[in-house]
């Protein structure tokens, strides 16, 4: 482009000598002023294009790079879609099946809801029937009361033994005797009989060392009568001694000592259908 504007440039000088016209001064400057014009046109046209030409290059370049990192955006949607279909059928089946485990789950839970209802009405109705049977002896210290899902029958000291005795009197037969109609006719209670003593120690007993064997024997009395003489079912007794270490009150005075020495008689239903459930 420089050369053909020197070319053109020197033909017009030519044409002007040719013709014999004599250039002023000023029209030379001018057309000197219009060469100048024409290079610097020049030369920014040429940088104009050397810019768009590393701006194309640069273009290229990226585009390039936006269609591998397209592509490798499809390969990573392409995998993640099939382990989303893999998640989404494997989330039905993970649903199906908790879904099948709390139907029976609340199935079971419905089952032991209906076995304690069944256990709290059963043990209502004995209290009742060993208040009524035992009410001849509530005014010699024997209580009835409902305890944790049991029944709780409290015979003091005085209703079934002497002083310091181990031997169940007269008193106490008639109250075991009746105790033991009703649980005779309920063949599905179990049976412990608890030994309780006050916290005063034993003096003058014989082989009776401390209130520990106190407790055990006087318990085993119990067991013996009622399984013995009343024949209860064995199978069903348990007899233990508590000894000092249960109280129901301070060892402070010779009322509350009176009520610490004491045969509890635990019944509690057989729970066998609801251990069942619990191991399954």
């Amino acid at each position: 482009m420089k050369k053909i504007l020197l070319f053109l440039f020197a033909g017009l000088l030519a044409s002007a000598f040719s013709s014999c016209v004599i250039l002023s001064p000023k029209k030379y400057k001018s057309l000197l002023a219009k060469q100048d014009s024409l290079n610097k046109g020049w030369n920014e046209s040429q940088l104009m294009n050397e810019n768009l030409e590393g701006l194309i290059a640069k273009l290229r370049k990226d585009t390039t790079g936006l269609s591998s990192a397209l592509n490798d955006m499809k390969s990573r949607y392409s995998e993640m879609d099939n382990n989303y279909s893999k998640l989404r059928s494997n989330s039905s089946t993970e649903i199906n099946k908790l879904s099948a485990d709390l139907k029976k789950r609340e199935q079971r839970l419905k089952e032991v809801e209906e076995i304690l209802r069944k256990r709290d009405e059963a043990t209502n109705k004995l209290k009742e029937k060993l208040q009524q049977a035992l009410l001849g002896f509530t005014q010699s210290g024997l209580t009835v009361e409902i305890k944790n899902g049991k029944v709780y029958v409290s015979l003091t000291d005085k209703l079934l033994f002497p002083s310091g005795s181990i031997i169940i009197d007269e008193k106490g037969k008639q109250a075991l005797t009746q105790l033991a109609d009703v649980l005779k006719q309920q063949p599905e209670i179990n049976i412990a009989v608890e030994g309780h003593t006050d916290s005063q120690k034993i003096t003058n007993l014989g082989q009776i060392k401390d209130n520990w064997d106190l407790s055990v024997l006087r318990s085993t009395s119990v067991v013996r009568f009622l399984t013995e003489i009343c024949k209860v079912q064995p199978v069903r007794m348990t007899a233990t001694g508590k000894g000092e270490f249960q109280p129901l009150g301070p060892n402070t005075s010779a009322e509350s000592r009176s009520k610490n020495r004491r045969i509890e008689i635990v019944l509690s239903p057989k729970l066998d259908e609801l251990y069942d459930l619990i191991k399954q």
